[in-house]
């Protein structure tokens, strides 16, 4: 499937300078952390809330601004070295199919990538939560969030890893990404549809303990459910592992791309620590909800992991795997410098068929802003054509 070639990239606009620093960010800080800030300092608890809702829900970026709060507070808290920096949009990026992408500024003012994808990609087909919307009057879209400045995976096919891994993010930069994002479009919590996709910049199982405390303030403090979130992860079995003992968690999306080890090493080459079998074990002790399903990631690379005997390898793999499961098919997305080809329509079509006729359930995710390099595997902070 050839893909369109990205060309100039649509500068959309160009907004706010970075969010002031501040020396301590309540951004960011747990509800349980809030609390006791809040208990230390002698207040009702319910201020607590107060301070959430203002971050949260109003995208309130400044404690002056947050007037619940007794002045004498607000003052009491600043003098502490207390602030409230929520990460901002510098700018954005439109593709002619209307995403969006973001260079989004973190507390030191280095840039991660978010996408906003009105409709969604086709990724959600499938699941158990794929059908269940009213589309009268509301928005619906999926956001793309980063985890870590760059990645340290370094999957062959994908821009992200030129960066190498520069730092991870911390909760407050993740959740922050969201918070942005569903500020521009004035989404309306709990009337418009938003899923969160946790597939940009990064590998989120290396950066596991600030993802998680980002899902966790997500789910808590915007009222978007864990089931409207889905996480990939390259197959870091260890933070697999973890992932299956948590209460609230995202749904989760294993990024496979090769049907056998000697592929899959050949373009990711985190398979030399953990091969195929140990991913799927790992995956094997999540305990699902009704309905839900693992989803495996595979991007068509042509010549390379294409053909019907590969399509007929993944089908017993998937076969074999002791949990209900999709596969989401991505042909591959170009990139300068990245030397694989993207995959013809018709094996795409052929490899996807394959998969459904021998009862693998199969979808092709409908690649979204290749135009502005906001799709999947192009994540690479472009400011300019390249």
């Amino acid at each position: 499937m050839a893909p369109s070639m990205p060309g100039r990239n649509k500068l959309i606009y160009l907004l706010d300078a970075p969010a002031p620093p501040v020396d301590k960010n309540l951004f960011g800080l747990s509800r349980e952390q809030l609390r006791a800030l809040i208990v230390d300092l002698g207040q009702p608890v319910y201020r607590v809330d107060q301070l959430l809702t203002a971050m949260f829900r109003q995208s309130v970026d400044s404690l002056d601004a947050v007037s619940v709060l007794p002045r004498a507070l607000r003052e009491e808290i600043v003098n502490l070295g207390w602030g409230i920096a929520i990460p901002k949009i510098l700018e954005g990026f439109r593709s002619v199919d209307g995403t969006e992408r973001y260079l989004i500024a973190g507390e030191d003012g280095q840039t991660v990538e978010t996408v906003w994808m009105p409709g969604g990609d086709g990724g959600e087909k499938g699941d158990d939560t794929a059908d269940d919307f009213d589309g009268a009057n509301t928005k619906r879209a999926t956001i793309c969030v980063s985890s870590q400045v760059g990645c340290a995976v370094n999957c062959r096919f994908c821009l992200t890893a030129k960066l190498g891994l520069q730092r991870n993010l911390k909760a407050g930069e993740i959740a922050g990404q969201v918070i942005a994002v569903l500020g521009r479009h004035k989404v309306e919590l709990g009337r418009d549809r938003i899923n969160l996709v946790f597939m940009g910049m990064g590998e989120p199982f290396l950066n596991y303990d600030e993802f998680m405390a980002a899902v966790r303030l997500l789910v808590e403090e915007t009222g978007i459910a864990e089931s409207r979130m889905t996480v990939s992860t390259s197959g870091i079995v260890p933070g697999i592992l973890r992932f299956a003992q948590e209460s609230v968690r995202p749904k989760l999306a294993i990024s496979l791309n090769a049907s056998n080890d000697r592929v899959r090493e050949e373009i990711m080459p985190v398979t030399r620590k953990w091969k195929i079998e140990d991913v799927m074990h790992a995956a094997a002790q999540l305990k699902l909800r009704p309905r839900e399903r693992v989803t495996f990631e595979y991007v068509l690379l042509g010549g390379i992991n294409d053909s019907l005997q590969q399509a007929d390898e993944l089908v017993r793999l998937v076969r074999s795997a002791s949990f209900p499961s999709k596969v989401n098919l991505i042909a591959w997305n170009s990139g300068p410098g990245i030397e694989y080809v993207a995959p013809e329509s018709s094996r795409v079509e052929a490899f996807q068929k394959r998969l459904i006729q021998n009862g693998v359930p199969a979808f092709l995710r409908r690649p979204r802003g290749r135009d502005i390099y906001a799709a999947c595997g192009q994540l690479k902070r472009t400011t300019r054509e390249i």
